[in-house]
């Protein structure tokens, strides 16, 4: 009788961007200098960049950004690193999976999930980012660093890696009942302002999908939100350097919009699954700061989804659980 080798048994890892450890400058320096010596991050001639990251941008950037960081630091920490940890054990209570969370630059590493994993029995991990859009800067450098971990592996885990899903069903119908059951608390603004991160343009000149699935991942929200092209915008938000990058940016839209009369505006950025410093500092309080000194009286932050249990949902569901992709190991397999 032949026997049937059982399922491996899997795991998530489940991996967002990063945090300093901590909202000093000391901190923020260490975690700034392994994000933006990243070549896929900041795509300009190596000696040139590094002496420039570590003799100028360095020691001017990081006590600013520290004193951002404090600006929404909590007694939990970073909101980013709370959100990600809070996720990570949703997603395992939901699916009766081992899910680590993980963050490219910064503690906890990758390579620290992976090992938590494989010490927790999981032969087949799930690589999970939390980046709906898919880009050289941010889903790639997971790859790349997953290959640097298991460069010298003798016994290789199975990977799969979930690479994008800007249009997926559980994530614009999360997205469109977090901008309903806001306005049906605090009422509707004039216009509803979609922000995500920027990018160089260079970069989608030279083949990056970015772009186009911002606004795939746009079009599919106003769709589902019932909105008119007037009562919406895209808009991309943290710029950083004197090079082009992809428009219309979002603080001068708003600066816009204020001149032209409107009062009350709501702003989503759905590129964001877990709420950090460039939705709370860049957009809650920078953004509105900018769009009042321009004449406009509010905006309004509609915050990100967070732990929210339909993320959990769309996440369980990239894994494959519920459809045995996952290697059948989970509770609803």
């Amino acid at each position: 009788m032949a026997v049937t080798p059982a399922a491996p048994r899997c795991g998530i890892l489940l991996v967002n961007l990063g945090t300093p450890d901590a909202p000093t400058p000391a901190a923020v320096r260490r975690y700034l200098a392994e994000f933006l010596a990243d070549g896929r991050v900041v795509e300009v001639p190596r000696p040139l960049w590094l002496a420039l990251l570590y003799l100028v941008i360095l020691p001017l950037r990081s006590p600013r950004v520290a004193r951002n960081y404090a600006k929404i630091w909590t007694e939990r920490g970073s909101p980013l690193r709370f959100h990600t940890e809070d996720q990570a054990r949703a997603l395992g209570q939901a699916t009766g999976l081992p899910v680590v969370p993980a963050f490219r630059y910064g503690q906890p590493s990758m390579a620290d999930g992976l090992a938590a994993l494989r010490e927790a029995g999981a032969e087949k991990i799930i690589v999970l980012p939390m980046y709906p859009q898919n880009s050289a800067t941010t889903t790639a450098t997971i790859v790349d660093k997953l290959a640097a971990i298991t460069r010298r592996e003798r016994a290789m885990p199975s990977l799969q890696f979930v690479a994008e899903y800007p249009t997926h069903p559980l994530y614009i119908n999360a997205l469109a009942a977090r901008v309903r059951a806001y306005w049906q608390e605090h009422g509707r603004g004039e216009r509803l302002l979609l922000s995500f991160h920027g990018l160089p343009q260079r970069n989608v000149d030279l083949g990056d999908p970015y772009q186009r699935q911002c606004e795939a991942t746009a079009q599919a929200l106003a769709q589902a939100l019932e909105l008119e092209p007037g009562e919406w915008q895209l808009c991309y938000q943290s710029r950083f350097g004197p090079a082009q990058w992809l428009q219309p940016y979002t603080e001068p839209t708003l600066e816009q919009w204020a001149r032209e009369g409107l009062r009350r505006v709501d702003v989503l950025c759905p590129g964001f699954l877990a709420d950090c410093l460039e939705t709370l500092e860049e957009i809650a309080i920078g953004a509105k700061e900018t769009f009042c000194e321009a004449g406009g009286e509010t905006l309004r932050y509609i915050p990100a989804l967070n732990d929210d249990p339909q993320l959990t949902a769309l996440f369980a569901a990239l894994a494959g659980c519920g459809q045995g992709r996952c290697g059948g190991a989970c509770t609803r397999c």
